[in-house]
């Protein structure tokens, strides 16, 4: 029996739903967003990530901060365009706004990459595409955008495959060997937290972090089926809740606990998200003068672009596998693949600069802060940046033709520390995907 293509294109793209969860989307994203951005401030984090470091690792070559205290001022944006996406006040131009701004200060250092940064990006840019501002916003209030009631289901289902993309290639990723059968890293980090009140002493016994693997793969693997299906939601939402205020007590990943609970609400029945606006109109005094039901359509353009979006977010995660070497080792294919906190990775890294006669070993800490160092050490990607930055400055100093090799080492899950980088290699003549560069991992 052929599958009815209409009648499937019909409940994933034109079926026409109420807007109420996305309105609610809309809102907590923008409030959340706010949040983060007034909690980077007040931690001091502008400075000593976008202000301080003499040096940065962008992913894209060239790209630099604002000099001075400009950065603060992009912060500022940022958090002004988070207010305007949940007030849904020139909703376009700020989530646009947003999405730039964000994303431009997420490339400028690898040093401080996050996947639930990357995730925020992602979803900035989807929502510049629907039309979240249709009802419960200034621009409705304001007279400037026509209100509906009703979207195509596509806008709803868009916010709903990019979280379930996120879980499922999270848990895809926790298929390793050290994950399910060494119970790595978890195995090293909770064994440091014994002395939690209450629950410490759960993590002295090594059955703990077996169970909190298996039950982390499955939980990420399965989550976003449970979510989509009507029966099981508010039981997988419960699971959300707890698996998430766990995460976030036990490990310092920031407000992305937050971020999976509160986006995650966009599964909840239509009627809980029109009953929640109705509640807010009614507190907020708003009305939105619809006369008779709305209805908005979507671009056949729109349809296109989300297909090849969504095409390209499930192949990049996958890009590792025709890339050499072990992933956790050398890195290549490693972020943006939603690979969350699966492995601890620690080393030590010496520069020797030669031209001639003349030799010189590097104090990194001399050019980088104690985090670039640490992340540095371990990446060789950013290895090689740094390379090119003590090639251009010893070059500068009067080396015509320096040399630069390394000597280093790198633990990966609790291992002993090995050989990590090629000491006879000149790496001011290497690239990234240049075999014999990055020592291989047995």
């Amino acid at each position: 029996m052929k599958p009815d293509l209409g009648k499937i294109k019909y409940h994933l793209f034109d079926k026409k739903v109420t807007i109420a969860p996305l309105v609610t989307f809309r809102i907590l994203f923008g409030i959340l967003m706010l949040f983060s951005v007034i909690r980077f401030w007040w931690n001091g984090w502008i400075y000593s990530q976008y202000i301080e470091p003499r040096l940065y690792f962008p992913f894209i070559e060239g790209l630099r901060p604002v000099e001075g205290q400009g950065m603060y001022g992009i912060f500022f944006l940022i958090g002004l365009s988070a207010l305007m996406i949940a007030l849904g006040y020139f909703y376009r131009v700020f989530t646009l706004l947003f999405f730039v701004l964000f994303t431009y200060v997420e490339l400028l250092d690898k040093t401080n990459y996050l996947n639930h940064y990357y995730f925020i990006s992602l979803v900035s840019f989807l929502l510049i595409w629907a039309p979240a501002n249709k009802n419960f916003s200034l621009d409705v209030w304001r007279g400037v955008v026509m209100p509906v009631n009703k979207i195509q289901i596509l806008y709803i289902n868009v916010i709903k495959l990019q979280l379930g993309i996120v879980y499922f290639f999270a848990g895809i990723a926790k298929i390793n060997y050290d994950w399910l059968f060494n119970a790595q890293p978890l195995k090293l980090w909770l064994s440091s937290k014994v002395q939690l009140p209450i629950i410490g002493q759960i993590f002295r016994y090594k059955i703990t972090a077996y169970l909190f693997s298996w039950f982390g793969m499955l939980f990420d693997t399965t989550i976003p089926f449970f979510l989509a299906i009507k029966k099981t939601m508010p039981y997988a939402y419960i699971v959300v809740i707890i698996f998430h205020l766990v995460t976030g007590v036990l490990f310092p990943i920031g407000v992305f606990p937050l971020v999976m609970i509160m986006g995650t609400t966009i599964f909840f029945p239509s009627s809980f998200h029109e009953k929640l606006i109705n509640k807010l109109s009614d507190l907020f005094r708003y009305s939105s003068r619809i006369s008779m039901p709305g209805n908005t359509f979507y671009p056949k353009a729109h349809l296109v672009f989300f297909v090849v979006f969504f095409c390209v977010q499930v192949l990049f995660p996958l890009r590792y596998l025709v890339m050499p070497g072990n992933v956790f080792w050398s890195e290549l294919g490693y972020r943006f693949s939603w690979r969350v906190m699966l492995m601890e990775k620690a080393g030590d890294i010496t520069f020797f600069i030669q031209d001639g006669d003349r030799k010189h070993m590097v104090a990194n800490y001399e050019y980088l802060t104690p985090q670039q160092e640490k992340m540095m050490s371990t990446q060789p990607d950013m290895i090689l940046q740094f390379v090119r930055f003590l090639e251009k400055e010893f070059k500068a100093k009067g080396f015509e033709d320096p040399k630069i090799t390394a000597r280093s080492y790198v633990t990966l899950n609790g291992r002993p520390s090995r050989p990590f980088v090629n000491p006879e290699i000149d790496l001011s003549k290497v690239s990234l995907m240049q075999a014999g560069f990055i020592l291989p991992y047995d």
